[in-house]
């Protein structure tokens, strides 16, 4: 095999990756070319741990280790409350804030028809399947402000309300340190919406 084959394949699985264009692949293999075997090595490794060793959790479908994550295995999480995310990101997103301590559920995406994913390809029956088991007093929806978070939220709100539990969205509006001037209709009206007391 020669070296340009071996460099091209490279190339060519770097720029599957999301996020990584032509000029991005080719500074990383370049990089690994220049660096040293055992560095490479490293690098390999940790890929093909985090593949065998890292699951999806049993209970809220977050990255996990063992049959639950850590944050359903905290006792100290408040196990009245869950927030509702689309990926497991979202999770790590809102835990850096320090602000919530409750449970999460992981939808593994949110719906779209233009995707073809409906209620029924998301964790969906797995939610209902815990409000009806566990003593949930809070479901929070925290899906992306988009058109599909937007199609979820409602979706799960409807189908949630019923239940006699209640349903909160995470509040939108304009970014700290943001000018009103540039702000979009969408985010401005929101901010009105969600506007409180002070």
């Amino acid at each position: 095999m020669s070296a340009n084959h071996s460099l091209q394949k490279l190339l060519d699985e770097l720029g599957r990756l999301p996020g990584i264009g032509p000029k991005s692949a080719q500074r990383i293999a370049y990089y690994l070319l220049e660096a040293d075997a055992e560095e490479a090595r490293r690098l390999a490794e940790a890929i093909l741990e985090v593949k065998q060793e890292v699951h999806f959790c049993s209970r809220c479908f977050n990255y996990a280790t063992a049959d639950e994550c850590s944050i359903c295995q905290d006792p100290m999480r408040d196990t009245t409350r869950i927030c509702v995310v689309g990926e497991p990101r979202d999770v790590q997103a809102i835990e850096r804030t320090g602000s919530y301590h409750g449970l999460y559920h992981v939808l593994g995406g949110v719906i779209s028809p233009m995707d073809k994913i409906g209620p029924e390809q998301l964790h969906i029956r797995e939610l209902l399947a815990r409000l009806g088991h566990e003593d949930i007093h809070e479901v929070i929806i925290a899906t992306n402000p988009n058109i599909e978070g937007e199609t979820t939220a409602s979706y799960l709100a409807r189908t949630i309300k019923p239940l006699g539990v209640e349903v909160s969205r995470l509040a939108s509006g304009l970014p700290v340190g943001g000018d009103l001037e540039y702000a979009d209709e969408l985010t401005l009206g929101r901010a009105i919406e969600a506007r409180r007391a002070i």
